[in-house]
């Protein structure tokens, strides 16, 4: 009878060794795919970066353009400009 306990308790054991493998398989399944996403991400933030970049350039260019378009520009001839719209 004993080792009819003994063969029981050993496959139980086997059987909750199983689940852990398959639980840790899982997990490690999940990292990977944080890990290809985490790339993704990274990749995607440094594109985007590059775009800002790109734009904040070609808003201090037209900063600029403004600047000097208003700066030559006396202030009665932009009234001139309303009235006649």
């Amino acid at each position: 009878m004993l080792l009819y306990a003994l063969i029981g308790l050993c496959l139980a054991l086997v059987g909750v060794t199983g689940l852990m493998f398959t639980y840790v398989f899982y997990v490690d399944h999940l990292n990977r795919q944080r890990k290809a996403h985490l790339r993704n991400l990274e990749n995607r933030c440094a594109r985007l970066l590059i775009r800002l970049e790109a734009a904040e350039e070609r808003l201090a260019e037209q900063e600029a353009l403004l600047a000097t378009v208003v700066s030559g520009a006396p202030e009665d001839a932009w009234a001139e400009v309303i009235d006649d719209g």
